[in-house]
Formats: structure tokens, sequence, C-alpha cells
């Protein structure tokens, strides 16, 4: 064990473990050791830029679910943009969880639009279900206000998975996307051009969300899928 990961075991708190556990089905609980995240993001600060940081981004895959954190917090450290998207492809393929993939937004990727939009497009089109859900996600994340262009919206509706948590992100895409490009988005939603479970989804994040007008809500509502695929 690493004394990165011993350090970790010193943080624990047992009580978040027991609560955090049933919210990460897919991470067996053995793995969870239940430190909580704004610790991590001030571990990952205070590690940035030192030779135990790097020897602990080489090691992988970790064991722990907390080292995965960990380590994509100290991924958002770097700040030369080549050397954070050679990091990322090479931890993405470990991320095994929403929790983890959601949880972490390198900020240099701000500063790089053109280049981020190639990724995004090389990251959605990977066999690897989280690494898909990262880029929809990086798509959200920077390109649904100033940036955005409704050629992106096609993007994510032509994502075609099965797996849960990446139809999860493209609802939640589409919700987002309609809370701030209401009038590009609303077409999809009218026409029916998301699948089934995604459709009804979409409409439920976005009746959900207060930056949904009720006026809006109500609408959505009404679009509303009753029939099963």
């Amino acid at each position: 064990m690493s004394a990165v990961t011993e350090r970790l075991f010193t943080l624990a708190d047992e009580q978040y473990r027991r609560f955090q556990t049933p919210l990460l089905p897919s991470v067996d609980p053995a793995r969870i050791i239940g430190v909580r995240t704004p610790i991590l993001r001030k571990l990952a600060k205070e590690l940035a830029g030192t030779a135990e940081a790097e020897a602990f981004l080489r090691d992988l895959p970790h064991t722990y679910y907390e080292e995965n954190n960990l380590h994509a917090f100290l991924v958002e450290q770097i700040q030369d943009y080549d050397a954070c998207i050679a990091a990322i492809d090479a931890f993405l393929p470990y991320v095994d969880n929403w929790s983890t993939c959601d949880g972490w937004s390198p900020k240099v990727l701000k500063k790089y639009p053109e280049e981020v939009l190639v990724k995004i497009l090389e990251w959605m089109a990977s066999d690897l279900p989280y690494t898909v859900r990262f880029g929809i996600g990086m798509l959200q994340r920077y390109f649904l206000d100033e940036r955005f262009d409704a050629a992106y919206l096609d993007w994510v509706a032509a994502v075609d998975r099965e797996e849960y948590y990446v139809r999860m992100m493209v609802a939640w895409y589409f919700a987002t996307a309609l809370a701030k490009q209401y009038e590009a988005t609303l077409p999809y939603i009218e026409e029916g051009r998301l699948p089934h479970w995604t459709h009804n989804k979409t409409i439920q994040k976005a009746v959900e969300s207060y930056r949904v007008t009720a006026e809006q809500k109500a609408y959505l509502k009404t679009l509303k899928k009753v029939a099963v695929d």
C-alpha cells in the first residue's frame, strides 16, 4: 500500500462510508474507504506537482474508489493542456462509476475549446461507457452557453448506447440544454428524436430543474411518451 493510500485510510469517516456505499452500486463496498470530497480536494492541492503525486498518477489501476477520485482531482491541477489531456486519456479507462466520472473538470480545458471539441468527439466514440459519459459531460459543462452550437445536440442524440449511466447522461445533457438553449433543444422533444426512455427521463429532469420556467414545464409534460418501446 502506497503512502498516499495509507493517508487516505487515516482520513476515513465510517459513517460517511456507510452513507456513500448505496449511492455507488457499481463499486464493490470493500473498495470504498469513506473520505469526504472536500478532504480529497484539499489533499490533491497539497500533493499537486510533487514527486509523490507523479508516482501516484502512474500507479494505475488503483484499488480504492477514493484513490480514483484523488487521481481525478490531481489531474484537475495540471495546467499544461497537452499534459492534462494525456493524463485524462490514461485515466479514463479505469473510471468505473458515475461519481468519479462526473466529479472532476480540468479547468485548462476551457482555454482550448477547439481542441477540446475534437477530444469530446473521440471520447463519445469510445467503447467504454464512462469515457462516453465523460465526453458528454464535458460538452454539457463547456459548450451549452456562449460556445453553444446546435450541431452539438446532434452529437449527443447520435449516441446509441444501452448502458444506464450513458443513457442517463444523455438525458441530463438534454435537460440542461432545455434549461439553457430551450428553442434549439425543444424540437428534439417535440419530434421524438430521442429513444423512449431517454425522452421521458429528459422531460422528468427538465421539470425538476429550477432553470426551466413553469410554462415550459407544463408544455414539456404534455410531450411525455406513454407507449413503452
